[in-house]
């Protein structure tokens, strides 16, 4: 009986505390089996922000030489070049029809699945930098106050909601006036 209970108190300790400390025994025998979703979200979160900080640090500064000059200007290209080479094809036809008639046949013996594909590289082109254009200069929005920050120091009532829901005008109004607060429904 002695021995019994000496092994129940040395697994379960004396109490509640004894619980708890083979709770986070197993706990921690389970955790080396099975990693805890929230340690491995704080880490993915933690490499997440090291990635970040590092490709930031990265492009921190600017660069102004030659060769990074003609890239920006290569870059700049693709546009000028697909609106002008659409009026120039309009041209082409007006001064050499015969000649127009022979490429426009060429480029209908073009298969589709290339036709698709370039209209896949043209799409990704410009919605990429479309979709970094509208990164890069979205207007920063203030954030949104919290209950407690809005209020601050004055204990006025929050503004009035428009008559939507009449339940909330009523609750509002019982709030505003401490006598009506006591108003059986």
């Amino acid at each position: 009986m002695g021995l019994m209970r000496s092994a129940m108190r040395l697994l379960f300790g004396q109490g509640a505390t004894g619980a708890q400390a083979l709770g986070q025994a197993v706990s921690g025998v389970a955790g080396a089996f099975h990693p805890h979703a929230t340690r491995r979200m704080e880490l993915g979160h933690d490499a997440y922000l090291a990635v970040h900080a590092s490709h930031a640090a990265e492009f921190a500064h600017a660069r102004v030489g030659r060769f990074d000059a003609f890239v920006n200007g290569l870059n700049r290209l693709p546009r000028p070049i697909l609106a002008v080479g659409t009026l120039g094809l309009f041209t082409y036809a007006m001064v050499d029809p015969p000649g127009f008639s022979e490429r426009m046949q060429a480029l209908h013996a073009v298969p589709e699945p290339l036709w698709w594909l370039l209209g896949a590289v043209v799409a990704f082109y410009f919605g990429a930098r479309e979709a970094h254009h509208l990164r890069a200069h979205r207007p920063l929005m203030p954030p949104e106050p919290t209950a407690s920050s809005a209020r601050g120091a004055t204990d006025a009532p929050p503004p009035p909601v428009e008559a939507a829901n009449p339940a909330l005008t009523e609750w509002q109004a019982a709030r505003a006036d401490p006598a009506m607060a006591n108003r059986e429904p």
